[in-house]
């Protein structure tokens, strides 16, 4: 499966809050084809009995497998399907609340349910790496992933979304209470008619957004209840929010675009706290660049309202985000990931794009401070920062250790030819591979030319290694550390790996003794990618981000 990396951080920061671990990323974008029932495809025996008709299980869930689920997702206009394991405790949280929202859709959309761990060629197709997953399909076509609140009344909202006009009439001042009262968020145009083009363009809009709620009025009594001005020039815009910020007023011109960019960019909050619900939400936002405030519950009182200022200045092009140091399911795993452990307040930049990058604020958090942070960001001025342990005191093993900080020193020395493996420590195919690794340094030590080192990937950073599995071997030739490294993916024993570095060493590799053959053990670095992958998929580090 192809690595994306757009997400990479959002779901690495979901792996991690679940201790585990994964150093590829998911997606949600999947290609607009359809399956074939009778495609011949990895992973599904043909001659499997399976019956070919929807079981009805759950009340109204649809229970699908391999041979059916393709008929089904086609035959019905609208259908949403839960990809589950068995064993799933969220699965099993979930299910409930799934089986009533298939109840009250009934007549309107399908919800069916398929057990994944018997449908591999679809998780594959799919490219599904987490359970549950919940996939909406049009017409045979998938169209959405399913990220919102596991209850009931968040599901049925967004189908009714998917499946209906994307748009509500208000009318009666008593309905407009009864929407400002349950909607925490809600988007309303007022309009001089509700149909026609202004209609359709709101509509639209709508339908791209999977958790807020669109309104239209043509009514001055209720747009005064939304907060509109009854005597502005229509059409006129509104979004109001049960937060801090309370309602933002839409300026621009009434097209699809500019809306839509008025909604990106105000439909989280001045200042969000990270959790693992809202991760995703944040991390598939139109805007890519974020900055994170980490502090602890009581220190939040006195830098939240700066953050929240400094976010009026920067809607649209920055999202301000909070960690809370307290809470060890968020706080600890997001600290790692940046390497900012004990630490204490800190903020840092990020840009969550495929060449991510991180920067450090030094300084005192002022709302000042943090605007010109902010604009250095955006301008491209800050240093980026990388995480590092460190550098070991002592460090004279066959196996050079390498870290962040003395990356340059061990690495980029020009005089030397140098084999890193990038690796982890939870990583199962990393520790089968150590003892090739430390017999293949026993065996050249004293050649002075050459190094055989190895840094820990999931606690140091550096720009000239990009890993996106675990182990990766990377060899930087003498004489040439300007380059791009070589990535090692051949197979061997010790012999062949000294055979390799005997052909590509930029200086003369000259061993004092031919290394012993009768060592058994498997280098078997050309397999690491599918062995990494299984690891990962058990041992993640989502990123899964």
């Amino acid at each position: 499966m192809a690595n994306r990396s757009l997400y990479l951080l959002s779901i690495t920061f979901l792996l991690l809050i679940n201790n585990f671990c994964s150093a590829n990323a998911i997606s949600n974008i999947y290609d607009d084809t359809e399956f074939d029932d009778n495609e011949e495809v990895e992973g599904y025996n043909g001659d499997q009995e399976e019956n070919p008709y929807p079981i009805v299980g759950e009340k109204d869930v649809i229970i699908l497998k391999h041979k059916n689920f393709s008929k089904t997702v086609k035959q019905n206009r609208y259908v949403m399907v839960l990809f589950y394991e068995p064993w799933s405790k969220e699965y099993e949280a979930l299910l409930p609340e799934y089986a009533s929202a298939a109840m009250e859709l009934k007549g309107e959309a399908l919800l069916a349910k398929v057990d994944a761990t018997e449908v591999y060629a679809l998780t594959k197709k799919y490219e599904l790496e987490e359970y549950p997953s919940v996939l909406f399909f049009i017409d045979g076509v998938v169209q959405k992933r399913y990220l919102g609140k596991k209850t009931k009344d968040a599901i049925v909202a967004w189908v009714k979304k998917k499946s209906g006009p994307g748009i509500y009439n208000v009318t009666a001042i008593e309905d407009a209470e009864r929407i400002l009262n349950t909607d925490d968020k809600l988007v309303l145009g007022f309009l001089d008619s509700l149909v026609g083009p202004n209609c359709d363009i709101l509509a639209a809009v709508s339908r791209q957004e999977d958790y807020i709620n669109f309104y239209q009025t043509s009514s001055p009594e209720v747009a005064k209840i939304f907060h509109i001005d009854p005597d502005v020039k229509r059409p006129a815009l509104v979004m109001l929010k049960k937060e801090a910020e309370k309602q933002v007023h839409f300026n621009g011109k009434f097209t699809k675009l500019a809306i839509a960019k008025f909604v990106s960019a105000n439909k989280l909050p001045l200042v969000t706290q990270f959790s693992k619900e809202n991760a995703q939400l944040i991390f598939e936002n139109p805007v890519k660049n974020q900055i994170f405030l980490f502090a602890t519950s009581s220190d939040s009182v006195k830098f939240i309202p700066e953050f929240e200022a400094a976010a009026r200045f920067f809607k649209g092009k920055i999202i301000f985000i909070y960690v809370e140091l307290d809470g060890e399911d968020v706080g600890v795993a997001l600290s790692a990931f940046f390497g900012v452990n004990g630490r204490g307040l800190m903020v840092i930049a990020y840009t969550g794009t495929e060449d991510a990058k991180k920067y450090m604020f030094v300084g005192e958090v002022t709302l000042g401070n943090i605007k010109k942070f902010g604009k250095d960001f955006l301008e491209g001025k800050l240093p980026p920062f990388y995480k590092s342990d460190p550098v070991p005191e002592i460090n004279d093993r066959d196996v050079k250790i390498v870290v962040g900080k003395n990356f340059d020193e061990i690495v980029l020395d020009e005089s030397k030819d140098v084999l890193l493996e990038i690796h982890a420590p939870w990583c199962e195919h990393c520790q089968k591979l150590e003892p090739t690794y430390n017999e293949l340094a026993k065996q050249l030590r004293g050649i002075n030319s050459i190094v055989i080192a190895k840094m820990d990937g999931s606690t140091n950073e550096h720009p000239r290694v990009k890993v996106e599995a675990f182990p990766t071997f990377f060899f930087f030739r003498a004489g040439n550390k300007n380059s791009n490294p070589i990535t090692i993916d051949g197979s061997g024993s010790i012999d062949e790996i000294t055979k390799y570095l005997k052909e590509h060493a930029s200086i003369p590799l000259k061993t004092r003794q031919k290394p012993s053959s009768s060592s058994p053990v498997d280098a078997d670095i050309s397999k690491r990618k599918k062995n990494s992958d299984d690891d990962n998929n058990n041992n993640t580090v989502k990123d899964e981000l």
